[in-house]
């Protein structure tokens, strides 16, 4: 999977009503365009777009914002077994909580390995808007 061509999703926690369907339209695009895109769960946002990929058969890349988990969801571990789901951690795994440092090195990490960014909402002068300073991105 990090062979393909990747776009990363990322959205601020908060976000403006107005962007929200904007940001499961694209989700239920990009599945059926069996698009790859790499987002993390972290965020209520990011957990609605990766629930509503992780119902396609596209693949999909999870990045986390804590160390790996050791028991997954069906859901999850069936998308897992069928090849389509690849979770990755950058932290150590016994990082069990998410903190702004860990939502962070996520972020910066998704980025890392995606060809195409999209952004669902950038807080100003927040987290992601200080990391997407010197990025190239689309906001939806």
């Amino acid at each position: 999977m990090l062979e393909l061509k990747k776009t990363a999703f990322l959205c601020s926690q908060k976000i403006p009503a107005s962007a929200v369907l904007k940001c499961y339209d694209w989700a239920i695009e990009q599945r059926k365009a069996g698009n790859c895109v790499v987002c993390g769960n972290h965020s209520t946002i990011e957990k609605d777009v990766f629930e509503i990929l992780l119902k396609g058969k596209q693949p999909l890349i999870l990045m986390l914002a804590r160390g790996m988990k050791s028991r997954w969801e069906p859901v999850i571990e069936q998308a897992i077994k069928e090849n389509r789901l690849l979770v990755i951690s950058p932290m150590d795994k016994k990082v069990k909580r998410v903190t702004r440092a860990t939502a962070e090195t996520q972020n910066r990490e998704t980025i890392s390995i995606s060809d195409h960014i999209c952004v669902g909402y950038v807080t100003p002068q927040g987290q992601l808007d200080n990391l997407l300073k010197n990025e190239k991105f689309e906001l939806l």
